[in-house]
């Protein structure tokens, strides 16, 4: 192609800078994809505070047994104590 100066042009002007620009969000979002699987299968990414993952007491978890009915209340009152002491 010729402009109006009589140059040869490759016609390419402004797409060059687009493809570029469009180059690095395509990369951008392939990490990003890459990054939020990871976290998913690693199980991160929840309900953690700045960080850092609330540690459950054993009580905690002896409740939550209690609530899922894996336990009964007899059992329950008994490792309770047990924890207490």
């Amino acid at each position: 192609m010729m402009d109006n100066g009589g140059n040869l042009t490759s016609g390419m002007g402004w797409g060059m800078g687009f493809g570029g620009l469009i180059m690095v969000l395509f990369w951008g979002l392939i990490i990003f994809a890459i990054v939020a699987i990871v976290r998913w299968l690693s199980g991160g990414g929840g309900d953690n505070d700045a960080g850092r993952s609330k540690q459950k007491t054993p009580l905690d978890i002896l409740q939550e047994r209690y609530a899922r009915g894996e336990i009964d209340e007899q059992e329950f009152q008994e490792k309770r104590r047990n924890l207490e002491q």
